[in-house]
């Protein structure tokens, strides 16, 4: 299973197509931490969980885009196609699909990492502020939810029709175009925006509705359930 699962990594990591990735997040990153995060998001300020998550979830469909494409590499139809190599082998299919998808999860958490990397260097460059403790709550709760959701969503989508794996790539943008509720206000950003000024306090504390933690709860459960079921066996074309 580790050998399994090391091959995985290397094929995911090891390719032009992670390192364009990592670039172009980076690139945007930058450009949303020195024009949008150093002002600072509904008069908080730039170091706030607000202004923080706002950053988070203007990066959150690249990171989304990026799960979902390594999915793709065992999803193809050509992956499919070699599915037929690997059902004949002593290890168990399933081992397999399990390998696959913690290799994506890493490469998914690599992007999210180098995210929070960024963010890290700008804060201390401009600001000298390193009090990163304070924005894990943030991080985790806008980050760990949908991205899991997308690649255990991704996954089974993948499995019906490879095509339908692209297609789910659309969600993230077209939300974000959508005036949404609050509970669902962490997929799109907009909870960070609104809520400081409804609470009617200057920089106020980070706080969630409960509606908005249910949604990332049942999003994350969902998205490990998709990842832990167990496919089912069907012949290959």
């Amino acid at each position: 299973m580790a050998k399994i699962f090391g091959y995985e990594c290397r094929r995911l990591l090891w390719n032009k197509f992670f390192l364009g990735l990592l670039a172009v997040l980076l690139f945007y990153g930058w450009q949303v931490l020195d024009r949008v995060t150093i002002l600072g998001v509904s008069h908080t300020a730039p170091f706030s969980p607000w202004s923080f998550g706002d950053y988070l979830c203007r990066l959150l469909p690249l990171m989304w885009i990026g799960a979902l494409f390594f999915l793709t590499f065992f999803t193809s139809g050509k992956a499919r196609r070699a599915a037929v190599l690997t059902d004949a082998a002593p290890a168990e299919p399933y081992r397999y699909a399990l390998a696959r998808c913690a290799a994506a999860l890493v490469g998914t958490g690599l992007l999210a990492l180098a995210c929070l990397g960024e963010a890290a260097v700008f804060y201390g460059r401009y600001f000298g502020w390193y009090r990163w403790g304070e924005l894990v709550l943030p991080a985790l709760t806008t980050l760990a939810p949908p991205l899991v959701f997308a690649l255990g969503s991704g996954w089974q989508l993948g499995r019906v029709r490879p095509w339908l794996t692209f297609l789910w790539m659309l969600l993230p943008i077209l939300l974000t175009a959508l005036p949404l509720p609050e509970s669902l206000g962490l997929l799109n950003g907009s909870i960070f925006v609104s809520r400081p000024l409804a609470l009617g306090v200057l920089d106020p504390a980070f706080s969630l509705p409960v509606g908005a933690i249910v949604t990332q709860c049942v999003l994350l459960l969902a998205g490990v359930l998709f990842l832990t079921i167990r496919p089912s066996k069907r012949k290959i074309r």
